[in-house]
């Protein structure tokens, strides 16, 4: 991230989900996006007719930065622990090593990994996993918005 001071950035929260029928099959992504301290609201969600669920958690995060319009302090909120532990744990790794995994395997979804590591270099993002389908009130609207999404692109709407 090129900003020398990034307590000086504005904090927002994302929370995102994505859900599948099939793997691959129908699928859709949503997140809400808060700044801070508790401030507006976006809400967002969108299907795919083929697609796998991996790539429906990835969009939900790619879609809710591209709602930023500024360099952000993001403190990213998902069930998805490919997501939380590809941007915290994995992903710089994969970096050093040409965009593979151990024992020389290529990461699944190149695409989308590498346009969130762009959005790295412009903001600050922490990661938090939040258990799914556990009363976590985001989350669980989150879910809901990527269900209808899901269920729209299966329809083909």
């Amino acid at each position: 991230m090129s900003e020398s001071n990034p307590e000086s950035l504005p904090e927002v929260a994302l929370f995102t989900d994505g859900a599948c029928s099939g793997n691959p099959g129908p699928g859709g992504w949503a997140y809400i996006l808060r700044s801070l301290p508790g401030g507006q609201e976006a809400v967002e969600y969108g299907g795919d007719p083929a697609t796998t669920n991996n790539r429906m958690e990835l969009l939900a995060v790619i879609e809710g930065l591209r709602r930023l319009k500024v360099p952000s302090r993001v403190a990213l909120y998902s069930d998805s622990q490919y997501v939380v532990k590809g941007l915290a744990e994995w992903m710089d790794g994969w970096k050093r090593r040409g965009w593979k995994r151990p024992k020389n395997q290529p990461v699944l979804n190149l695409d989308l990994w590498q346009e969130l590591d762009r959005a790295r270099e412009i903001h600050r993002i922490s990661t938090h996993w939040v258990r799914g389908h556990d009363d976590h009130e985001e989350n669980e609207r989150c879910d809901r918005m990527a269900v209808q999404a899901r269920d729209e692109a299966a329809r083909g709407g």
